[in-house]
């Protein structure tokens, strides 16, 4: 009962679908929306979830070959990092078990998507990939989209290309014809087929969407694909073979994500796909594009996010966003800093790979304002929709200044704001009563099972605190306000 009226009552929306209702209709009478998200986690030890993780992010010929794997090392799984939860306070980690558990979240997801449905006609729901499939799958499609960039910047650079942003680089396709004959990759004239006027136009060059379109699965070209391998020199196949059960499994993840899509669509729900860590991360961005491919025609109903504290993050939204345009399809995208930096640089440090992340918070608050500046400038010319999922009141106002400048109205519904329920009211509820879209991600479910969520906002409001004395003067007058007014203890609305 304690709990109920204190932490879990702050941060938590209820038990159920049914006991959440009140707090939505209370948030929706001040302007705030929901994005709902069923709290729940399964409670492993770590020696378990080491385990599973393990096998989970090596395929059967991988373990056949005595752990030996052509993945580069970014892309394999690390024996110091085998529980993914450690140092991760404000994201949830699903770990695989079986396909069985993997249809079972899928269903977890399916009611939070049609509570939400339920709950307004305006909502959100939040879905994980990792929670659907095998990881190893997102980790070797992951090396195979990395490889296939790199290859492109490596041809930039013999053409004296190299150091210009993703969508101002263009390679010269007669020359890069040559490179590749040179290489041995395939005969002159198999390499002239790969490059034909009616896919990649009539321009003589070709960028990083048009590359990145040769490895699509819908073309036959994918199989022959042949990248170097950095360290040996040697031509190496782009694309793994796998086992037939491993082919299920992958066909089983896309299926799931269909049919969330399709739920969403026939609710009337927009879904949010999240940002997990930088090794998963280029398949999760690659499958959320072909969802939104799919299924964001008239309007944007998949959202996909992007993580400011990446180095790439700028390249990634540019690009992502271009597509749609060439393609006519509806962007959504949610813009965060990221929840994974301590793991991300450990391991970054530890395997001997590039750190992903931005060296500083200041080039991470920068990277986040030039993405954000980017989409808010290209709204006025298309059907995009961004989310500004942030704590931060230095981004907040700079998204106002910078609406208001480019003539961005809050009634168009083209730019939403989201914060954590239970943290950063003094900025929702302020906006949603001026009429801007702004919603809370509200988590629900059982009390015992939602307190590995409740640890994790415990340790992030205490590093919140130690980093922001700003936020400690806010907390300390909401707690004397509450002490004043003998509100001290949560009740639902």
């Amino acid at each position: 009962m304690l709990m109920k009226m204190t932490f879990y009552g702050q941060f938590v929306a209820g038990e159920d679908q049914e006991s959440i209702r009140p707090l939505i209709r209370h948030n929706r009478a001040f302007g705030v929306g929901a994005i709902l998200d069923y709290g729940v986690e399964e409670d492993l030890s770590p020696k378990e979830a080491e385990r599973q993780e393990m096998e989970s992010c090596t395929s059967v010929a991988e373990r056949k070959g005595n752990g030996t794997s052509k993945r580069e090392k970014q892309y394999q799984a690390h024996p110091a990092f085998r529980d993914r939860r450690d140092g991760v306070i404000s994201a949830r980690t699903y770990v695989y078990a079986s396909e069985a558990k993997c249809d079972s979240r899928m269903e977890t997801f399916l009611r939070c998507i049609e509570a939400s449905g339920g709950a307004s006609d305006d909502g959100f729901s939040a879905i994980k990939l990792t929670a659907l499939g095998r990881p190893q799958f997102l980790l070797q499609f992951s090396d195979v989209l990395t490889k296939w960039r790199r290859f492109f910047h490596q041809m930039a650079a013999e053409q004296g290309k190299a150091g210009l942003a993703a969508m101002d680089t263009k390679l010269d396709v007669a020359a890069l014809q040559e490179s590749m004959a040179k290489m041995g990759i395939a005969p002159r004239k198999e390499i002239e087929n790969w490059f034909m006027a009616e896919t990649l136009g009539v321009s003589g060059t070709l960028d990083l969407l048009d590359w990145s379109s040769l490895i699509d699965s819908r073309t036959e070209l994918s199989k022959h694909l042949v990248v170097p391998n950095m360290q040996t020199g040697q031509l190496e196949p782009l694309l793994s073979g796998f086992t037939e059960e491993e082919q299920q499994q992958m066909k089983r993840m896309l299926q799931r994500m269909d049919v969330l899509a399709k739920k969403a669509t026939e609710v009337g729900v927009r879904l949010m796909v999240d940002a997990e860590q930088s090794y998963f991360q280029p398949a999760i961005s690659r499958l959320t594009l072909e969802m939104q491919r799919k299924f964001n025609v008239e309007k944007p109903l998949i959202f996909n996010t992007y993580q400011c504290y990446l180095r790439d993050a700028y390249d990634n939204i540019t690009l992502d966003m271009e597509l749609a345009r060439r393609e006519g399809w509806c962007f959504g995208a949610k813009l965060v800093r990221g929840a994974y930096m301590a793991q991300e640089r450990a391991r970054a440090a530890k395997i001997g790979y590039e750190d992903p992340i931005n060296p500083t918070y200041e080039a991470t608050n920068a990277m986040y304002h030039r993405c954000l500046n980017y989409v808010l400038e290209e709204l006025k010319h298309t059907k995009a929709e961004v989310m500004v999922a942030s704590h931060n009141e230095e981004t907040v106002r700079f998204t106002l200044r910078r609406m208001e400048e480019l003539g961005l109205h809050p009634a168009d519904h083209q730019v939403y704001f989201g914060q954590l329920l239970g943290m950063c009211d003094q900025i929702s509820f302020p906006l949603g009563q001026a009429g801007f879209p702004v919603y809370k991600y509200v988590p629900y479910g059982p009390v015992m099972e939602v307190l590995p969520y409740l640890s994790r906002r415990a340790l992030e409001n205490s590093s919140v605190m130690k980093g922001s004395r700003r936020e400690q003067q806010l907390l300390w007058q909401e707690l004397k306000r509450r002490l004043r007014t003998g509100s001290l203890f949560h009740h639902p609305a």
